[in-house]
């Protein structure tokens, strides 16, 4: 039995999502994050070493990371549905987005929510101003260039192509929603309209809906 191990508000939701597309059986261990440091409990550190989520055990593996996760059900359980063929040209578009998603787009907006916490916590009070400041250079400088010019890639591609990979719902399709849900959720894609639909054509999918039923708290549907 596929086991998930589910985090709520994660990255773990698009692990559900892909699948209830692939009409899997599977189970799911719920963890909490800690409402004080929103990080996951230690027990999930049973599961795995770093203690992260989603971990996902198929019989004796156990498989960490969503990409990693994401590749091993499109090899195992999908006839390559949702894998393009190793020799065609998609698959490297198919490589390209299932890594671009945590090596480029999420790593930026990370760096925002940090540098939003560090003005909002900053204490004591007379360090507030100084710490927000840098944040806002931070911030101005260097984050928003990166994620403006991500943005504007991926709007471009999302203009020509249905999909990231192929014509058809890939497994680069359920690593790029996350941080693509982020990104509309905190007001970043205003100006793209191509990311906004796309949002909102896989969050219309009847198998996200189960997902999204089967997993709990996800605030950025």
């Amino acid at each position: 039995m596929l086991t998930v191990h589910h985090l709520n508000n994660s990255r773990s939701q698009r692990v559900l999502w892909m699948l209830e597309e692939l009409n899997l059986d599977y189970q799911i261990e719920f963890y909490q994050r800690d409402k004080k440091t929103m990080l996951a409990p230690a027990s999930l550190k049973e599961v795995h070493p770093l203690g992260k989520s989603p971990v996902l055990t198929d019989k004796e593996h156990t498989i960490a990371e969503s990409g990693a996760i994401i590749d091993y059900l499109a090899r195992t359980y999908s006839n390559d549905a949702f894998r393009p063929p190793e020799s065609s040209d998609q698959h490297q578009h198919y490589v390209y987005w299932l890594h671009f998603a945590e090596g480029s787009l999420m790593p930026q907006l990370l760096l925002k929510l940090v540098m939003q916490k560090v003005k909002d916590n900053a204490q004591p009070f007379f360090v507030k101003p100084i710490a927000g400041a840098i944040a806002n250079k931070v911030n101005k400088n260097f984050i928003m260039p990166n994620i403006t010019r991500q943005l504007a890639f991926i709007e471009t591609h999302l203009k020509l192509n249905e999909w990231f990979a192929t014509n058809r719902l890939t497994g680069a399709d359920f690593q790029m929603s996350f941080p693509l849900e982020a990104a509309v959720h905190r007001g970043l894609c205003k100006n793209y309209p191509s990311i906004t639909q796309w949002v909102e054509k896989i969050q219309a999918r009847d198998a996200y809906k189960r997902a999204l039923t089967k997993g709990g708290d996800y605030d950025f549907a």
